[in-house]
């Protein structure tokens, strides 16, 4: 009997141990940024989806830029590149157009783990021209190979204020 409680601590131990491993091997991955609203369908970062913005496809958004520039849209894509470091940034991919999503403020961020997902934002769209040294700094920190890029480069850019990731 006097072993019993020595017993279920050392059961307890083991399992704890046991959990926190395989919830280590879950989450490889960073995310920075909790869901404002989740469901089994979908999570959403940011503030609250606004469905009431004019909805634009990107391949119209970088065909008519000077139309849309400045102008905050909903649009919609998938996810083909995060950056790795935090989830600062995604690259958004539809119909052979690409554009770079940043988050309003920096005041939230993507899990890394979500290129290849669908998604829906709302967004100010912009075009500029960004540096070499800029673009090289995008390139690395979205896992690509940033000796790739010579000179500037003209980037077609949402700032988004809501990101819906399906999942």
């Amino acid at each position: 009997m006097k072993l019993l409680p020595l017993l279920i601590a050392v059961v307890f131990c083991f399992s704890t141990v046991i959990t926190a491993q395989d919830s280590d091997k879950e989450k490889d991955y960073i995310q920075l940024s909790d869901p404002i609203e989740q469901t089994d369908e979908y999570r959403v970062f940011g503030s609250s989806f606004n469905k009431e913005l004019p909805q634009i496809a990107l391949n119209d958004l970088v065909a008519k830029s000077a139309e849309f520039d400045n102008k905050t849209v909903t649009t919609e894509g998938t996810i083909n590149k995060v950056c790795q470091k935090k989830g600062c940034f995604f690259i958004l991919q539809s119909g052979g157009k690409m554009a770079r999503i940043s988050f309003q403020d920096y005041s939230f961020f993507v899990p890394t783990n979500t290129s290849g997902a669908k998604v829906k934002l709302n967004g100010t769209f912009s075009v500029k021209t960004i540096s070499e040294k800029d673009a090289k700094h995008y390139a690395e920190d979205a896992g690509n190979d940033p000796d790739a890029i010579k000179g500037p480069q003209k980037e077609y850019a949402l700032v988004a204020t809501s990101v819906v990731i399906y999942k």
